[in-house]
């Protein structure tokens, strides 16, 4: 298990570490992400394309409620069947969480969770970039200055 070396999560794991997380306290996808990433010392920073499908799947069974009238951003709150399931399965949940702990432990003095995932965050968005088609002359030079000073910046801190 872990990070970039496969998968970090057992098949199913992330719905129950989702609402456990939510169980404690309603939060957003950008605010389970960052718990997820704290919990485990940045061993693992999950990708929105995969918190938001499973947030999605948990309203569909009816295990989340989701409300927008905190502002535009979506809300997930526990319901009392997503607090049932928890239950059915707290030996599964207890594991799930107790690797997740014992990850972080391992990574006490590993990278720092916010940098995993701004490193993640720039290769995607430097990905989705040369994605939508040929770079001008300009468009190549402004980026490799950007990463150019990001890189010395990081190099003198």
């Amino acid at each position: 298990r872990g990070g970039s070396m496969g998968r970090f999560f057992d098949h199913g794991d992330l719905r129950f570490v989702i609402l456990g997380l939510i169980a404690d306290k309603p939060g957003h996808g950008y605010e389970l992400i960052k718990a997820i990433e704290d919990r485990v010392g940045g061993a693992y920073s999950p990708s929105p394309g995969v918190i938001y499908p499973t947030l999605t799947l948990l309203d569909e069974l009816g295990y989340v409620t989701v409300s927008t009238e905190t502002g535009p951003r979506k809300l997930y709150a526990i319901t009392d069947e997503g607090l049932a399931f928890l239950e059915a399965n707290r030996d599964t949940v207890t594991a799930v969480f107790a690797r997740m702990d014992e990850a972080g432990e391992r990574r006490g003095g590993g990278t720092a969770p916010q940098i995993v995932r701004a490193i993640e965050n720039l290769k995607l968005t430097v990905r989705l970039r040369l994605d939508r088609g040929p770079l001008s002359e300009a468009e190549t030079e402004t980026i490799a200055k950007a990463l150019d000073d990001a890189a010395a910046t990081i190099e003198r801190s």
